[in-house]
């Protein structure tokens, strides 16, 4: 049997979007490592599928999957698509939606043109629901890579980050240091890394090495992370444009307790089906 589904992305981070709404869906590792190949597959960072809603107070349920085929917790760019799919589709015919995923519920409104703001949540900065390893919390933390020592934030927005300062994302070491940071024992789950460029009070540069995906064109949670690292730290103010090498965010954090708010586009690539020996 074919697959149908919907190639969108978000700033250059790209997904295959399935509607297990209207047909319900076996999604395995296997299966979605298929999708994600670019060369035999689809060819995408995430697999992403609605579902319908569990809690009460939701309007769709949320997954996600890296190319890897690891489940995972959240996607900020992934979120946004997600949200224009559902109402394109016709599944919703409501601007603003809630939609569950793994760790809650999260806010959506759609804007003019192919713009959409999400309610990501209050950031969680506690190490052990990172989770990260350190006896308690601090704005940057002391972690060896190699024999060499860094200093990074530790943040999750519902997956976990790290935030590493360097002067120019430019010439900064993503692919090489990346997978070592993806990968280290501090962080049992596997972390995101992310290489920030603070450029002034109200804006940055940002480069994700993304979990299960390595790096990615752009990172909604990512970008999240980074702004609320970078208010910790006395960097930035509350409102930060963030430009990522797919293209700009903007991302606003009122402080502790408040959640964290980001802007940016959803847009549609094609429709299209995958034929059953493919997937």
């Amino acid at each position: 049997m074919s697959l149908g589904f919907t190639k969108m992305q978000g700033l250059g981070n790209d997904f295959v979007v399935l509607d297990g709404i209207t047909n319900p869906l076996d999604i395995t590792p296997e299966r979605v490592r298929r999708m994600a190949d670019r060369r035999y597959g689809i060819g995408c960072d995430q697999v992403l599928l609605a579902e319908p809603a569990r809690a009460p107070e939701a309007d769709f349920r949320y997954r996600i999957w890296n190319a890897d085929g690891g489940e995972v917790e959240h996607c900020g760019n992934g979120v946004r698509c997600m949200a224009r799919f559902l109402k394109d589709h016709g599944l919703s015919a409501d601007e603003r939606m809630t939609l569950e995923t793994v760790n809650g519920l999260t806010r959506v409104e759609l804007l003019a043109g192919d713009m959409v703001r999400v309610d990501m949540g209050p950031p969680v900065l506690t190490p052990a629901d990172i989770p990260f390893r350190a006896s308690e919390w601090q704005a940057l933390y002391p972690l060896e890579v190699q024999q060499q020592a860094f200093e990074v934030a530790a943040v999750s927005m519902g997956n976990p980050h790290l935030v590493l300062r360097v002067d120019n994302v430019d010439n900064a070491p993503v692919a090489s240091l990346g997978p070592l940071l993806e990968r280290h024992p501090d962080f049992p789950n596997r972390v995101n890394a992310g290489f920030l460029q603070v450029l002034d009070r109200d804006s940055a540069r940002l480069r994700v090495y993304e979990r299960g995906v390595g790096e990615t064109l752009a990172c909604g949670t990512g970008a999240c992370a980074a702004v609320v690292a970078g208010i910790l730290n006395g960097w930035f103010d509350p409102r930060v444009t963030v430009d990522l090498p797919g293209g700009r965010l903007v991302i606003h954090w009122g402080g502790m307790g408040e959640p964290v708010w980001m802007t940016g586009p959803a847009v549609p690539v094609f429709e299209g089906t995958m034929a059953a020996g493919a997937e």
